[in-house]
């Protein structure tokens, strides 16, 4: 069986929730009880039978259960149980207006929840489930207004993960689970990143060790035309393209206020508390702007850690700052799984700044590493000691 601990002997704080304001972009009133996270550390290659049934219970009671997904880990609740939805936003302290990801076991698993089908997802369905694409379709009444934000659709992938996989199918019920951390934080890809974020406001931990993906699903709605991607991940727009031709990105950023169409659209996300400047262009340039951003931070008494790619290392290493190796540029794979956990390793470094150019390869995870970086540091400058102009 797995191995188990628990965080939050008596007195660690938990979050329980009262029923709240509905329709606003609050997090979802709470009061404080006590609570100790289970933490079961469990084999991915082999889930145990008897540490799966225990967090299947514990969702079907009503609980919160973190778990890995190929993508990151997910907090899951009972999907179609308000009262454990709520939980999940009080914990997060995430706005009602960001709605959740409902993951099932198979396709065949969310026709409850939908009001259709369409040939398009089932075509989708069959190419890229299991696996880390999520499907937007017009819901069910089932559904509750909490999971989608009060909005007609509902967002549904099918995780290829086996712990996710063995817990869907012992559970047999829907789960709601958005990324396993403090709203707005770096998105966790290993149990301790959950531990550090969430211990002591959920029931449990599944530990799973790291996730492969790294980065949260693409997501593509379906249920207005014509076929749109939400928010990119793993699945890229040509892969999207030869299923069905007529997929195109989305031109125009979502409004942070009102129902949002899909998770991890809010302009600022995936952030470190430290601040992240991110630096865009050319190589040669970006190298340059970084080194001379860094000196100035130094020059004033400040700390810096760069967040940088294994070629820019050598160029990087007489800089007296924190350098943070995210893996080579030419492997946007390596990068997209390591990025998270470099945002938070900077963090823990206690710097004033971190610095990161954005990634250039053309790869199908470029585009959403360059998204998850760009709403790391929404709102930063592009640089705080701007070049002076060329002569």
């Amino acid at each position: 069986m797995g191995a188990r601990g628990a965080i939050g002997a008596t007195g660690a704080i938990g979050v329980d929730v009262s029923d709240g304001p509905k329709g606003n972009a609050n997090c979802i009133d709470g009061r404080i009880t006590q609570l100790v996270t289970e933490v079961l550390r469990v084999d991915p290659t082999a889930p145990d039978r008897e540490s799966i049934a225990r967090a299947a219970e514990c969702l079907r009671s009503g609980g919160l259960v973190a778990f890995p997904t190929e993508t990151v880990y997910g907090l899951g609740a009972h999907a179609l149980d308000r009262r454990a939805v709520q939980r999940v936003f009080a914990a997060k302290e995430r706005p009602t207006n960001d709605p959740l990801i409902v993951h099932v076991a198979r396709i065949d698993d969310i026709a409850p929840l939908v009001v259709d089908i369409p040939a398009a997802a089932r075509d989708l369905a069959v190419r890229f489930w299991p696996g880390p694409l999520t499907i937007v379709l017009r819901r069910s009444e089932r559904v509750p207004d909490e999971v989608t934000a009060g909005l007609d659709t509902v967002a549904i992938r099918v995780p290829s993960h086996p712990i996710a996989q063995a817990l869907l199918q012992c559970a047999r019920l829907p789960i709601a689970a958005p990324s396993a951390n403090r709203f707005s934080r770096p998105s966790p890809t290993h149990a301790a990143h959950v531990l550090a974020d969430l211990g002591g406001r959920i029931d449990m931990i599944v530990d799973g060790g790291p996730t492969s993906v790294g980065l949260e699903s693409t997501v593509i709605d379906l249920a207005h035309q014509p076929p749109t991607i939400l928010r990119p991940g793993a699945v890229g727009v040509l892969a999207l393209r030869s299923v069905i031709p007529d997929v195109r990105l989305r031109s125009s950023p979502a409004a942070d206020t009102g129902g949002m169409p899909a998770p991890g659209m809010l302009s600022k996300h995936y952030a470190p508390a430290t601040p992240l400047t991110l630096f865009e262009g050319d190589r040669a340039s970006t190298i340059d702007e970084i080194v001379q951003t860094a000196r100035r931070y130094r020059e004033r008494g400040q700390s810096v850690a760069i967040l940088a790619f294994g070629e820019d290392l050598e160029q990087l290493r007489a800089l007296p700052v924190h350098l943070l190796d995210m893996g080579s540029e030419n492997d946007p794979p390596a990068v997209a799984s390591r990025l998270y956990a470099a945002l938070r390793e900077g963090d823990e470094l206690g710097v004033d700044a971190i610095l990161v150019r954005n990634i250039t390869t053309d790869h199908p995870l470029s585009p959403a590493i360059q998204d998850r970086l760009r709403r790391a540091a929404f709102a930063s400058p592009a640089s705080p000691f701007p070049l002076p102009p060329s002569p």
